[in-house]
């Protein structure tokens, strides 16, 4: 069965990337920073000096054929649609290689991450350094925006700025282009796990099309040279590891790649509470001394990982997130509840209202995100907490970005298809609308009539859509609870029981 939806989805994906792919090729724009460095350096672009209306027009047009290709080819699918994943898995990986070697865009971010990078070469402390505090930097000083904030991110994040800045020298440009390989590397490498874990024609169609050939990852994580996918790379193995098999060192060594995914951003340990949700189950019904030896040896590996690499990283390192706590972005929910009671004072109120929000989305995830009846139990069940656990963050969080969306789109790709692909689409394409560019409009010299779109469109418009979004996602839940089948009884069942 060949719905036409999959072929117009497959169209609609490719123009999409396309859109991107020549956002960055222009080169220096509103969606692009400039890159400081010798003439002849990667990564390379026209000097074309593109409009902003130009620029921003491709992303919009880029974004909403996206996500209206991924929605055909979804439906497709669900209709019976079957084509082999292997061109679009090589199709993407080629796509991530292309943009590793095109200047990043839609945000500032990299110049932030190689400024980190720098200071760690040049004897500075990153987590208690700014911008402003070496201003006459060839590369710290070209930093646009959080221009007096230390480093946010864990230390092997600041490791890989820092081998970035060793090969880059005084170059923003080539420093980025380390950074921005680095980055394609991690990406293809997670796409190389979702095949591996996906056995069948049907699952590595669903993996490529959740991540590999999926074009709003690939705009936001790739192009945009986020390192948030640094730190999905390690979750995502550490879900395959855990999945392989029980021994005690696949277990531990499961542990370690969550402790380093959260040694380059912390909310990626979060997927650790799937397997660890599973072996505390498990060991409270057997008491088995075998698990409850895994269960240490996962949090053993974690703890081992992060212990040593904030060590070494100093006293500082948690500073600067303490501080983001407090922060609310504009295109989430809890926006409308910091303008609604006045901005600034009743923070203390948010975050309560967060920590709220997210056990009961969790607790309502966990019981509705689909099961795998083709999967071990404990294999099924440990990637669903993961996945709700995930979910829960980012459905909750008021602080939130689209490329931290990545992290879901990772989670629910080891999961069967349902509604809630459709939910998170939706979430990731409307925060991508919010952020056209991720960048200070003072700074790039937004055209006026373009200023609708930081005035209106971030703070107003999207705030309204996430919060619609946010209770269809918890209407999903109870529906899906609601209409529950029986449960699945184990793989070691009689065949006959699974009829």
């Amino acid at each position: 069965m060949t719905p036409w939806q999959g072929r117009a989805g497959l169209g609609a994906i490719a123009a999409s990337l396309g859109c991107f792919l020549l956002t960055a090729l222009l080169g220096t724009s509103v969606m692009q920073p400039a890159l400081p460095g010798e003439p002849g350096q990667p990564p390379f672009a026209l000097d074309a000096d593109p409009s902003p209306y130009l620029v921003i027009g491709l992303v919009v047009a880029g974004v909403l054929l996206g996500a209206g290709g991924l929605a055909l080819c979804f439906t497709a699918v669900a209709r019976g649609w079957r084509r082999r994943p292997g061109p679009l898995v090589v199709a993407g990986v080629l796509i991530a290689a292309a943009f590793a070697f095109l200047p990043p865009i839609g945000s500032g971010d990299h110049l932030n991450y190689a400024a980190y990078g720098r200071m760690a070469v040049t004897g500075h402390d990153p987590y208690a350094t700014r911008a402003v505090d070496v201003p006459h930097d060839p590369v710290i000083g070209a930093v646009e925006e959080w221009r007096k904030a230390p480093s946010v991110y864990g230390p092997i994040a600041t490791a890989q700025e820092a081998f970035a800045a060793k090969i880059g020298g005084d170059s923003m440009r080539l420093t980025v282009f380390v950074m921005s390989l680095i980055n394609s590397l991690a990406f293809v490498l997670t796409a190389l796990v979702l095949w591996w874990t996906s056995r069948t024609p049907e699952r590595r169609l669903r993996t490529a099309l959740m991540w590999t050939f999926n074009p709003l990852l690939l705009f936001h994580l790739v192009a945009g040279a986020h390192n948030d996918t640094l730190a999905i790379a390690p979750m995502v193995a550490a879900l395959a590891l855990f999945a392989g098999g029980r021994s005690l060192p696949r277990t531990l060594g499961s542990g370690a790649l969550v402790g380093a995914a959260m040694a380059i951003k912390l909310p990626a340990g979060l997927v650790g509470g799937g397997p660890a949700w599973v072996l505390l189950e498990r060991w409270q019904a057997s008491r088995d001394r075998g698990t409850l030896w895994r269960l240490a040896a996962l949090f053993g590996g974690a703890g081992a990982v992060v212990a040593v690499t904030f060590a070494l990283a100093g006293p500082h390192a948690f500073d600067q997130v303490a501080r983001a706590a407090n922060s609310v972005s504009l295109a989430t929910p809890w926006h409308l509840v910091d303008m609604l009671l006045g901005r600034g004072g009743h923070r203390t109120l948010i975050k309560i209202g967060f920590v709220v929000l997210l056990l009961v989305l969790l607790w309502m995830l966990a019981r509705a995100l689909p099961h795998d009846r083709d999967a071990d139990p404990d294999t099924d069940r440990s990637r669903r907490i993961a996945a709700a656990l995930v979910l829960a963050w980012l459905f909750s969080a008021p602080y939130e970005l689209p490329w931290y969306d990545g992290f879901a789109w990772a989670a629910l790709a080891l999961l069967a298809r349902s509604r809630f692909d459709w939910l998170l689409l939706a979430h990731t394409a409307a925060l991508s609308l919010a952020y056209l560019p991720a960048r200070d409009p003072e700074l790039i010299g937004l055209p006026d009539g373009l200023s609708w779109l930081v005035t209106v469109v971030r703070p107003v418009i999207i705030p309204v859509l996430t919060t619609a979004i946010l209770i269809a996602l918890m209407l999903e839940c109870r529906r899906r609870r609601d209409h529950a089948p029986a449960p699945v009884r184990s793989p070691r069942a009689s065949a006959g029981s699974r009829g």
